[in-house]
């Protein structure tokens, strides 16, 4: 993890990191915390098939993902989910019909910093499948893929690989 070394508050190089959570400055006594972002991750399901994306960007770029991403300020994990699907997908949800399925905590690295996440997730169950506009910027392809053929080597991220090792377990 890239370690932060001066203090935005006094400027001196002077910022020590505790190895865990926080940032702490011995000169002015300033504290930073790098609490725990929330995330959703939505298993599209149809049947017996997942809708999965693939990374087109870092961290990971190049694995299968699910669909979803950080809950801002002021948001619930449920508009989060609704939000995420429209700008990554194009597709429109009625969030009545998301389903909760369970939390795990994961870390996501991004430019050289680990960021604690709490990734809810969600089953929103479609009774067709469908093809949607995708945004490449974020995402390079998308596909369905038959729970039997999932390979959870070919997921992005620690915390799907345990949830589909559970979730794979229903059908």
């Amino acid at each position: 993890m890239k370690i932060l070394k001066f203090c935005p508050s006094c400027g001196k190089e002077s910022l020590n990191w505790d190895g865990e959570k926080k940032w702490s400055c011995p000169n002015c006594n300033f504290r930073l915390y790098n609490n725990v972002a929330g995330a959703v991750a939505v298993v599209i399901r149809c049947g017996d098939e997942i809708y999965l994306t693939r990374r087109n960007q870092e961290p990971k770029k190049g694995k299968l993902d699910l669909a979803g991403g950080f809950v801002d300020p002021k948001e619930s994990a449920e508009k989060t989910c609704k939000r995420e699907l429209f700008e990554e997908l194009q597709l429109e949800i009625n969030v009545e019909n998301l389903k909760y399925l369970t939390s795990l905590p994961n870390i996501y690295q991004y430019k050289e910093i680990d960021y604690n996440t709490i990734d809810l997730f969600f089953e929103y169950r479609v009774s067709e499948k469908f093809e949607v506009k995708i945004e490449l910027s974020e995402i390079s392809e998308v596909q369905w893929i038959p729970v039997k053929e999932m390979n959870l080597d070919e997921l992005a991220f620690d915390s799907q690989k345990i949830f589909f090792k559970e979730y794979l377990k229903t059908f």
